[in-house]
């Protein structure tokens, strides 16, 4: 008998599978040279199949027999709150949004308590950012020019220069922080 999670991982195989290739259950099945029925169970997560069938399968998917068994792709991993990095400076707190490290790219989360500043790190030269206010009042500055965003207000600017955060408001204020980093070596 076929275990319940190898059964589970292989019904949502296929069917993602043969979705990805716009196929119908009717012609993956006659590609495959078993009857839709035998599909129809398959994609249930109720089939007990042979290797045989298994082998047809993978065959008429164009992959191999380990995929059809494996965890799905498409499965997605759940990071909870206190296993994401979280720094504190003082009135300011900065979330890591990205639990995975991303080549080139950073996203964190800023809240701000009421007079709450913090000073950003100038980056590698040609290093892009982009700001977002969530909610209450955020004021950036850049070689002492001031930007106060209001929320949905983004703001775009260079990342290597001298650069810096405050909450200008009377409330808390959430901000979002999206740095594309240049290569180094690029400038």
């Amino acid at each position: 008998m076929i275990d319940e999670d190898v059964a589970a991982n292989l019904a949502e195989n296929i069917r993602q599978l043969r979705d990805a290739r716009g196929l119908s259950q009717a012609q993956v099945a006659k590609a495959a040279g078993i009857p839709r029925p035998t599909w129809t169970n398959l994609e249930s997560g109720g089939a007990n199949p042979t290797l045989a069938v298994l082998l047809k399968v993978a065959a008429a998917l164009h992959v191999r027999l380990e995929e059809l068994l494996a965890p799905p792709r498409g499965t997605g991993k759940v990071y909870r709150a206190d296993e994401l990095t979280v720094r504190r400076r003082g009135k300011v707190t900065v979330r890591k949004l990205l639990p995975e490290v991303l080549r080139g790219l950073d996203i964190e989360r800023i809240e701000l308590a009421i007079g709450g500043t913090m000073t950003g790190v100038p980056h590698t030269p040609g290093t892009r950012e982009y700001l977002t206010c969530e909610r209450g009042s955020v004021e950036l500055s850049v070689r002492g020019r001031r930007f106060v965003l209001e929320p949905g207000d983004v703001v775009v600017f260079a990342g290597d220069q001298r650069h810096g955060y405050r909450n200008v408001g009377r409330k808390l204020a959430v901000a979002h922080s999206v740095v594309t980093f240049a290569p180094r070596g690029s400038s």
